[in-house]
């Protein structure tokens, strides 16, 4: 089962009323588990930090930059542990495939990297924070 499988399986549970659902193919076995009182305050928070990401980053488009975007619902995360030094801060120089940050989805620690060589301009999303598909996280102006 390949990644967009798997991440258009768990939009479909979690937007149905399934408090759990398991799927096995060969040695493969997902399972989820869905708080759906807890799911939709979480949502509501994602589309609130959505929508201030997406007023923010107009509000600074006199500058062309490009958007890193979550290619998973989960938890952001900033740095690799607690204490530990972020990925990437404001201003910082960021290379093709250079990690920004971590995505953690089903219990498992997914790396962001960067598809953009730039300048940080923005982070979009606080630690422990949680993302939708495809919700904007860094702002990245292009090297001149």
């Amino acid at each position: 089962m390949e990644i967009k499988d798997i991440i258009a399986l768990i939009e479909a549970v979690s937007s149905s009323k399934l408090t759990s659902f398991t799927y096995e193919e060969g040695e493969t076995k997902l399972s989820f588990e869905l708080d759906h009182e807890l799911l939709g305050s979480s949502a509501s928070k994602v589309v609130a930090a959505t929508a201030i990401s997406e007023q923010s980053c107009i509000q600074k488009e006199t500058v062309p930059c490009n958007i890193i975007t979550s290619p998973m619902v989960g938890t952001f995360y900033h740095a690799k542990g607690e204490g530990e030094e972020p990925f990437i801060q404001v201003g910082d120089r960021v290379t093709k495939g250079q990690v920004v940050g971590i995505v953690e989805a089903m219990k498992l620690m997914n790396e962001i990297e960067s598809p953009y060589d730039g300048i940080v301009e923005e982070i979009l999303v606080k630690n422990q924070e949680m993302v939708g598909f495809e919700q904007k996280l860094v702002r990245i102006r292009p090297l001149s």
